[in-house]
């Protein structure tokens, strides 16, 4: 009789498998360094040597906010090892010398790699070390956590950051969000530094080299995420009907995600929309020229809301944010508001079920109210540190994070 292994047992007796090879794997280096140790009479050292500086992107979609890091740690002579899920991430093709780029597809082998990596400074936009498959290595001696985004930081999923060494911040209510985490769950205190956003710093320069748009006809910019609370799963075709109605020039910019996982809904809104001289439909790769001639965007909880109102100083049209954190690290901060909910209104306009019919209107006050332009300056001092300066300030960080753990490592010799 042949024993029969479901697939759910069989793929947990996979990652058990690799588990094991990959402890065999670091047993065998750890004895192979402590015999190099004792030919060199105790004087090689490989434990900071082999990858002095590493960063771990689990997409490729990261590369926006590594891109400047890499370009600037580059210009400094360093080498960085970039570890990527993505077979595509532009890191694999960016032509820095010194960045040597790896993709690792496979689960089981990138957290393997990850697991037992041999290097000084990790940095890392992704949640999870420690949580999930991703553990911390004994060879790694520093791991450092970067934000992809303004806004808060404690929308990842429990415990995202709880084991991250340090984080470097963009605004003060993370690093507020972030103590009071560590309080209710009597952690030690991670080294909080000022880091900054920097693929916002490239975007702004983008900008200030872009022509003006000139004279143009009110245009309005409707890109919603995806996902069954985004706008079009709540009001489908409802919110382009409302917006034509305007009279206004609408582009519709769809999450790249919901060609993939709503793609019947699309079609259905494409055709019952389509295209003329007042409706657009927008896939273009890079968002920059969209956002650019838009006068104003009508979003959800979409990121790309402190894209537009930040950088190119323009107002929103936003949905409530009512997210459900029974899962996420907020849950644990439910007794404070959140700094999403002060920081939207100042940047613009709620859209409800009941203001819906008169989205003209809100459309208008937003354009002509200086209360949503000095808003958003305020907004953006809050959440958007080092403007223009980031990729530096992080760049000198790694560097000095990786002298102090060096000199900290000799001298306990």
């Amino acid at each position: 009789m042949l024993l029969y292994i479901d697939p759910g047992t069989g793929s947990m007796l996979f990652t058990v498998l690799i588990g094991l090879l990959g402890a065999a794997f670091y047993a065998v280096r750890m004895a192979f360094i402590k015999i190099r140790q004792k030919l060199s009479g105790g004087k090689a050292d490989v434990s900071l040597k082999k990858e002095p500086f590493v960063i771990f992107s689990d997409d490729k979609r990261y590369w926006k906010i590594f891109e400047p890091i890499c370009r600037e740690m580059d210009k400094r002579g360093k080498e960085i090892l970039y570890i990527t899920a993505s077979p595509d991430d532009p890191a694999l093709k960016c032509g820095y010398k010194g960045v040597k780029a790896e993709c690792i597809e496979e689960k089981n082998k990138l957290f393997t790699k990850l697991n037992y990596l041999n290097a000084g400074v990790l940095l890392s936009t992704t949640p999870g070390l420690e949580v999930y498959q991703w553990k911390r290595s004994k060879d790694v001696m520093y791991y450092v956590h970067i934000p992809h985004a303004a806004g808060e930081i404690t929308l990842y999923r429990m415990f995202g950051i709880d084991y991250y060494d340090s984080v470097l911040y963009s605004g003060d209510f993370q690093a507020k969000d972030i103590r009071a985490l560590e309080k209710l769950r009597n952690l030690p205190e991670k080294e909080l530094a000022e880091g900054g956003i920097p693929y916002l710093d490239e975007m702004a320069k983008v900008l200030e080299a872009a022509e003006p748009v000139g004279e143009h006809e009110r245009t309005v910019l409707l890109a919603p995420t995806w996902g069954p609370s985004a706008i079009f799963s709540v009001y489908g075709g409802k919110i382009i009907e409302l917006l034509l109605k305007t009279g206004y020039h609408v582009i519709v910019r769809p999450h790249p995600q919901s060609f993939t996982s709503e793609k019947d809904m699309l079609e259905k809104l494409m055709a019952e929309y389509p295209e003329s001289e007042q409706l657009e439909w927008n896939r273009d790769t890079d968002n920059f020229n969209v956002l650019h001639r838009s006068d104003i965007l009508v979003s959800d909880f979409s990121g790309v809301i402190f894209d537009f109102a930040l950088v190119h100083n323009k107002p929103v049209i936003y949905t409530s944010p009512n997210f459900d954190l029974g899962v996420y690290d907020a849950w644990w901060l439910k007794d404070n508001d959140m700094w999403v909910y002060s920081a939207l209104p100042r940047i613009g306009c709620e859209l409800t079920e009941d203001s819906m019919s008169n989205i003209k209107e809100l459309i208008d006050r937003c354009l002509t109210d200086e209360q949503y332009s000095e808003g958003i300056q305020a907004v953006k001092k809050e959440s958007w540190y080092n403007i223009g300066t980031s990729s530096e300030i992080i760049a000198e960080y790694l560097i000095n994070k990786y002298e102090e753990i060096s000199a900290e490592k000799e001298g306990k010799k």
